[in-house]
């Protein structure tokens, strides 16, 4: 596997993390959970082994927003930074646009569709899906 130094992280720069592997996914979530934590109409995520993210500095914060998922966050500035489900175990998703380069890896579909708000269309010709990508039909 290519090793990489890919940093990132919080608005205010409390909170710091480094990638040393290319991410194995990429994606722009529409689901209401995604929309609600970040206040935007989707969010950007890569998807990296937990082996190879750590946190260099700053402690975030810790929120279970449903059985089974952890998402973390800045304490000082609020930036939402991860998201990890137990269902898949040893990945973990980092929000791309905190990516210090988000150009870097840019998303390959969108899912949850199917709680996109009307008045949000992309037009970048992505696969979409209603639900997750794993599982559902493109649209």
């Amino acid at each position: 596997m290519e090793s990489v130094d890919v940093e990132g992280g919080c608005f205010c720069g409390k909170v710091r993390y480094r990638l040393s592997a290319p991410p194995i996914g990429s994606m722009v979530c529409h689901c209401q959970t995604c929309r609600r934590i970040s206040g935007a109409p989707a969010v950007a995520w890569i998807t990296v082994e937990e082996r190879h993210f750590s946190f260099m500095t700053g402690e975030p914060a810790r929120f279970s927003s449903s059985d089974p998922v952890e998402r973390t966050f800045c304490p000082a500035c609020g930036t939402p930074l991860t998201y990890r489900s137990a269902s898949c175990p040893g990945e973990i998703d980092v929000a791309t646009c905190t990516l210090d380069d988000p150009n870097q890896y840019p998303p390959t579909h969108h899912s949850w569709l199917s709680h996109n708000v009307s008045w949000v269309i992309f037009a970048d010709g992505l696969p979409s899906y209603p639900e997750s990508s794993t599982g559902s039909s493109a649209v």
